[in-house]
């Protein structure tokens, strides 16, 4: 039985309750982590040396050593954060300004530094916390946002509502296959839509699934409360367990090295202490160990 206390977390940690702020533009990730709730994490599509690390308070560069530093202008909640999947100009967000209120959907074409909105979204100030790009067409992306999926055609430039939402959605990601393909990994289990989100069916398992991802290459991560870290092909979606002993963690993000895909990071959220932090893995999630403690010549 998993405890309720334990699902309030992962959701507080997954929506951004605001902790506390104070972030400086240099810092350890491991002192950033005291101070600000992790909310997206992606290998620098320019230098696979380094990491962005999207926070309550700014996005910041992360380097294997385990330092790091703000590369925002601005300290805004960088929801949904996420590169684009073929252009490694651009990167794209959701979330709340510095001073409240809703960003909208947001874009950057400097590495970060800073962010244009796009569009609203398709009914009013948009906020989406779960957002997904599709890496078989990338002009498609979805984002669920007050409940309600939504859906853009156009690189994010226009929006559609879909209908509503997943019941308990925590994580959003698209098909590396098909762009109407979706997994959502939600408080009830993972699920799955071929048909754009309009309608869903079950995926795997009924426990909570706090990270769904999908690589360019159609391989599928999900971590399942309960279970672990779960690796499977598309389209067959064929699920076999990782060894992973993440020492009672959950997985709530993960980047893949898209110049290999062994290499894998992920923000973890100790279940006992509410701790976050950020692991590596060599073998594709086989086995983990804290961030600068890989040799960064592997």
């Amino acid at each position: 039985m998993i405890a309720a206390g334990a699902i309030l977390v992962i959701i507080a940690i997954t929506i951004g309750v605001v902790q506390q702020s104070g972030s400086s533009d240099e810092i350890t990730v491991a002192k950033l982590a005291q101070q600000t709730h992790f909310h997206g994490i992606a290998v620098d599509p320019k230098d696979s040396s380094r990491l962005l690390l999207a926070t309550h308070h700014g996005l910041y560069a992360v380097h294997l050593d385990g330092s790091a530093e703000r590369i925002s202008e601005t300290t805004d909640d960088y929801m949904g954060f996420m590169p684009h999947p073929a252009d490694p100009e651009i990167m794209y967000a959701s979330g709340h300004p510095a001073g409240g209120g809703n960003l909208g959907f947001v874009e950057s074409r400097d590495g970060g530094q800073s962010w244009t909105q796009l569009s609203p979204g398709a009914a009013g100030l948009a906020d989406f916390h779960s957002l997904t790009v599709s890496p078989a067409e990338p002009k498609i992306l979805y984002g669920a946002s007050g409940g309600v999926l939504q859906m853009s055609r156009d690189g994010g430039a226009t929006w559609v509502t879909i209908g509503p939402a997943p019941e308990g959605l925590i994580d959003l990601a698209a098909s590396a296959k098909s762009p109407q393909e979706l997994l959502a990994g939600t408080k009830r289990g993972l699920l799955r839509s071929t048909d754009g989100g309009k309608s869903w069916i079950p995926a795997y398992g009924s426990n909570p699934v706090p990270l769904v991802q999908v690589t360019p290459k159609g391989t599928v991560f999900a971590f399942v409360i309960g279970t672990g870290l779960l690796r499977a092909e598309e389209p067959d979606l064929a699920w076999s367990s990782t060894r992973a002993k993440l020492g009672g963690r959950y997985i709530l993000h993960l980047a893949v090295d898209p110049s290999d895909e062994r290499k894998l990071y992920s923000i973890t959220l100790d279940r006992a202490t509410e701790a976050q932090e950020i692991l590596a893995s060599t073998d594709a999630g086989e086995t983990w160990i804290p961030l600068g403690s890989i040799s960064t010549s592997e």
